[in-house]
């Protein structure tokens, strides 16, 4: 499990073959990383094959095909988490690493003390889009404002834009989206008391 919460920003060195090698800053891991263990890599829980020559990855046709990493390019900033210890603190909201659908960044409007990010997901995920909700957006626990028929704002603060890939994001870029989890077990046992 995750919490959206973004420890490093790594750069893709390459996607080939379906292998992804990603270059992480030695402040993510000084200690190192252990083959098998979930990292989250743009909020895509991927399991670390090799860790030699950076962080080695790789990715099933499912996860090309449903998710943005497939649009990867040499030098592109990738969000990166660990996935979290029992014990650990718990800082955004229950974050999977199994990604919902993508998005697409519709606007970025610079606002006194933060952007406002406009984004379009698949009208059909509109119901788990509520008010000061939840949502992840490529691996970062964020807050969903104004939702209306698929698109809704999220407010980012300068830490965020400068600490994660959303401040290197423009209009038609597309983005990997998970929705809380918790709304959709609610959903599925209310359906099934009917």
């Amino acid at each position: 499990m995750f919490t959206g919460i973004v420890q490093a920003v790594g750069k893709v060195v390459s996607l080939q073959s379906g292998v992804l090698l990603v270059d992480s800053p030695g402040s993510f891991a000084p200690s190192g990383f252990d083959l098998g263990e979930s990292i989250a890599v743009n909020g895509v829980c991927l399991t670390v094959i090799d860790s030699a020559e950076g962080l080695r990855f790789d990715l099933s046709p499912e996860t090309i095909q449903r998710t943005s990493l497939g649009d990867v390019r040499p030098g592109d900033p990738v969000n990166l988490e660990r996935a979290m210890a029992a014990d650990g603190r718990f800082g955004g909201h229950v974050v999977q690493g199994h990604v919902d659908a993508t998005g697409t960044v519709v606007s970025l409007t610079p606002t006194d003390n933060s952007v406002v990010v406009r984004f379009q997901a698949p009208e059909k995920f509109d119901r788990y889009l509520i008010d000061k909700g939840s949502v992840t957006i490529d691996g970062i626990s964020l807050t969903v404002v104004r939702p209306e028929r698929g698109t809704f704002d999220v407010w980012v603060i300068p830490h965020t834009l400068e600490n994660t890939s959303l401040g290197a994001r423009t209009p038609g870029d597309r983005v990997n989206l998970e929705f809380d989890v918790i709304a959709k077990y609610v959903e599925k046992m209310l359906a099934a008391g009917r």
